[in-house]
């Protein structure tokens, strides 16, 4: 099965599903089964939340990463100083997710974890 299109809330194609599930919905895919013919649409959504705490912290803080683990980071169009700030940092732009590529250890020297919006 392939998937061809992975939409954030709020882009074109979400605007009925964004209604239907607010702010539980986290992202919704285009998945085709060549063998069938058919397309599914996929929706990836909040079903819970409550509390949680690492083990053996109370405090808050990331789950352990490699440096050289690939991320997805979100960066504006007007942001052209960030863009080529990455990209002179070794990131790659995927137009499929509409994100930038780079190691999760360069977008902790550049302060951009907070822009991480997937994993590869």
């Amino acid at each position: 099965m392939d998937t061809r299109l992975n939409l954030q809330p709020g882009q074109n194609g979400t605007k009925a599903l964004v209604q239907k599930y607010g702010d539980r919905l986290i992202r919704v895919r285009d998945r085709y089964d060549a063998a069938t013919g058919t397309r599914y649409k996929t929706v990836e959504r909040i079903e819970e939340t409550r509390p949680w705490h690492p083990s053996g912290s109370r405090e808050s803080h990331r789950m352990a990463r490699a440096a050289d683990e690939p991320v997805l980071l979100r960066i504006g169009y007007a942001e052209s100083a960030l863009r080529e700030t990455v990209r002179q940092r070794g990131g790659r732009w995927r137009p499929e997710e509409k994100a930038w590529v780079v190691a999760y250890g360069t977008a902790e020297k550049l302060g951009l974890i907070d822009r991480i919006v997937g994993d590869i």
